[in-house]
């Protein structure tokens, strides 16, 4: 061995492990936080959409009920408006509806804002008279009792 070799002494080993496995960690965490925001979707209302307060090029839910008298049909595409009792949001949707799908009925669609429309690739209704998501039904509330 020449005289300048350095020999490692195991407390050193142990602290350059440790720290290894602090990195590993942190790495593998800034990974899970990464993986949870890309697939986030926040929920909106239609009176948060005609504030300015949706996520600007981002998917999220619209949320509300079907505004009666609304529903068009074209081909295999759909138009519908969804509103939250004080404002309304236009929405175009191709694609296979829920069954339980009706005006007057709650609604969650999932997709993007294209301008002033929604357009949505996923739709989702309500799976009885007392179900509502729970943003929904707090929305809905509150925009009724301005």
């Amino acid at each position: 061995m020449s005289p300048h070799a350095r020999v490692i002494k195991p407390r050193h080993l142990r602290l350059l492990g440790l720290l290894a496995m602090l990195g590993l960690l942190a790495l593998a965490g800034g990974l899970v936080l990464k993986a949870f925001r890309q697939n986030l979707v926040f929920f909106v209302t239609p009176s948060e959409i005609v504030q300015g307060r949706a996520p600007a090029g981002g998917r999220f839910r619209l949320g509300g009920l079907v505004a009666p008298g609304s529903v068009q049909r074209a081909g295999t595409g759909l138009r519908f408006d969804v509103t939250d009792g004080a404002q309304q949001v236009r929405v175009s949707y191709h694609g296979p509806l829920p069954d339980l799908f009706r005006e007057g009925k709650g609604v969650v669609a999932q997709g993007r804002l294209a301008g002033l429309e929604f357009v949505a690739d996923e739709v989702l209704a309500k799976h009885d008279e007392n179900y509502m998501p729970p943003e929904a039904a707090a929305a809905l509330k509150q925009a009724s009792s301005r």
